[in-house]
């Protein structure tokens, strides 16, 4: 159980270091592991699924073993160790300070209506093609993209952290980094990215549904409705080609009482998404109540971690029992 508590103050302050620092400008491990597995994929690329399996389980195999080398290596002596290496990993995997900050700037850009410096900052969000949205579909595409991080890259990231420390939140956060990578359905990847986006989609299953629950609960503190988000989910997400961003983004269009999905763009190809919602095309003003709603939801996320930490403390009565068994 000290271990369970040990970690779980490690996740709180890891969630703590992203809310104040966001993501380290330089050096990102993330991005460090995306070098890398570019650099892997010129050895294994074939287009072939069994192909992008050996990628995938290289990759992710090898942070998976730094991960747990960390975990056990910081587990002796010093006890501040564990909690400084679980923090760590958990802001490392975070990014709900970058994705607030950008949310904010590009509902900004769009207030002004600077189309072309929306488009310029679209990538940083999503992998829509910029140049072919005008301001409301950079506004949509923008929305969707704070709704479905919100569950990819702040409250499963704190789930995973919780559930297994350090190993367990380096994996999921290479296994989402490789979806990004390779996990879209372009000429190149339809095959040899099909692991990542599986594997991908099994790593998030739980968390967009936690997410969803937590935009329900959350969604008053932003003028929104729970009920929408309820109705949302429960008869748009199952219509939505991915498992769980249709779960995240429906709970937001209804939260929100606005309409997501419809045909999008991406650089390779254009999907004809089904309709998130019931209610008016989203605004600038929309798109910072998303935000918002985002941020509450990972501080939901986070307390739920806190309390599931305390209520599965032994009490006093049964720590005295335990240390009286012979």
């Amino acid at each position: 159980m000290l271990a369970t508590r040990t970690r779980i103050v490690g996740v709180l302050v890891g969630c703590l270091a992203d809310l104040a620092l966001s993501d380290p400008k330089r050096g990102h491990p993330v991005a460090a592991f995306g070098r890398a597995a570019a650099t892997l994929e010129q050895f294994t690329y074939r287009d072939a699924k069994i192909a992008g399996a050996l990628h995938v389980s290289l990759a992710v195999g090898t942070v998976g073993l730094i991960g747990t080398a960390v975990q056990r290596a910081t587990a002796r002596g010093n006890p501040i160790l564990p909690v400084a290496a679980t923090a760590a990993a958990t802001w490392v995997a975070l990014g709900g300070t970058s994705l607030v900050r950008t949310g904010l700037d590009m509902a900004q850009l769009l207030d002004r209506d600077d189309i072309e410096a929306a488009r310029r900052l679209l990538p940083s969000l999503c992998g829509r093609d910029p140049a072919r949205l005008d301001g409301s579909g950079l506004t949509r595409a923008a929305l969707e993209s704070v709704a479905e991080n919100t569950s990819d890259a702040q409250v499963a990231p704190l789930l995973w952290a919780a559930v297994g420390g350090v190993p367990a939140v380096l994996v999921y956060r290479a296994i989402n980094t490789l979806d990004a990578m390779i996990g879209h359905r372009s000429p190149r990847y339809i095959r040899f990215g099909w692991a990542a986006a599986r594997l991908d989609d099994v790593a998030n299953y739980v968390a967009a549904r936690v997410t969803a629950a937590l935009v329900v609960a959350c969604a008053l503190l932003v003028g929104g409705s729970p009920s929408g988000a309820v109705a949302a989910w429960r008869r748009d997400a199952v219509r939505h080609p991915s498992p769980n961003a249709g779960v995240v983004e429906a709970a937001f269009a209804g939260a929100l009482d606005v309409r997501l999905g419809g045909p999008t763009q991406y650089l390779h190809e254009l999907q004809i998404r089904p309709t998130l919602g019931d209610g008016r095309a989203p605004t600038a003003a929309d798109l910072r109540r998303a935000v918002a709603l985002s941020r509450i939801v990972q501080l939901g996320a986070a307390a739920l971690v806190a309390i599931g930490c305390a209520s599965g403390a032994p009490s006093a009565h049964t720590r005295r029992a335990q240390r009286r068994r012979p």
